[in-house]
């Protein structure tokens, strides 16, 4: 699991996994319904991007978005 501590380390992750999958930016894009550059934004940090389309993405990925208090 990896710890999120700002949107840097959301968009971090994000590249990993569509990478991992073996997919474009483009690709990722096309099957999400979003622009190329909302992909590129959001792997990049952007602190702005909306909050919706990150989480279908990481659905889309596979990934799960955990909130945890600290210390558990």
């Amino acid at each position: 699991m990896t710890k999120i501590q700002n949107t840097s380390d959301i968009g971090r992750a994000i590249r990993a996994r569509r990478r991992e999958l073996g997919y474009t930016q483009a690709f990722l894009a096309e099957y999400a319904g979003v622009s190329n550059s909302f992909i590129s934004e959001l792997e990049n940090g952007k602190p702005t991007v909306q909050l919706d389309k990150v989480m279908y993405i990481i659905s889309l990925l596979g990934m799960d978005l955990v909130i945890a208090r600290r210390g558990e």
